[in-house]
């Protein structure tokens, strides 16, 4: 079976080199813009009453399709992919989490980036903690210590990074 998509849209950012922070756009302050195309905007209707959104992209730049792959920040063991967030996936997808800040000529203005600058955007979903936010779910092996470490390599990342040019 083949499956075939047409991206809605297209991540503007000053973020460009794969593998590198912020790791997780939780902990990212990276601001940016998600061109939705023209044929898509009619969408966008309603989005504005929320205040995140969900972005499934299509990890164009990863190299690898693997199986199992270590953490980013502290990879030390290798896990099963379908354990991580990593971008070396059977099926590179991906997924962020964004606050929209506001919407002008189709055009998403968010923070929270971490993906790349011309990452495809395959679709957009609001955030509805209803739905999405489940707080007694279990983590895995993703222990208090990674998380820390994410949030410290991020941070980095956000001192050494300017603003992006493409975003007000």
């Amino acid at each position: 079976m083949s499956i075939e998509y047409t991206p809605v849209g297209v991540v503007r950012c000053s973020l460009g080199t794969p593998g590198e922070p912020p790791f997780q756009s939780r902990f990212s302050a990276c601001k940016g813009t998600v061109e939705v195309y023209p044929e898509f905007r009619d969408g966008l209707r309603d989005v504005e009453g929320f205040t995140h959104l969900i972005l499934l992209c299509h990890f164009d730049r990863a190299t690898n399709r693997a199986l199992t792959e270590q953490p980013l920040v502290d990879g030390t063991t290798h896990h099963g992919i379908f354990a991580t967030r990593h971008f070396n996936r059977p099926n590179p997808i991906g997924i962020a989490y964004v606050a929209l800040e506001k919407i002008e000529n189709g055009t998403l203005f968010v923070s929270g980036l971490d993906l790349l600058d011309g990452t495809p955007i395959l679709d957009i979903k609001p955030y509805v903690p209803a739905f999405d936010s489940i707080p007694d779910a279990a983590t895995g092996w993703i222990t208090r210590e990674h998380l820390a470490q994410l949030r410290a390599a991020s941070a980095r990342a956000r001192r050494n990074t300017g603003p992006s040019p493409r975003h007000e």
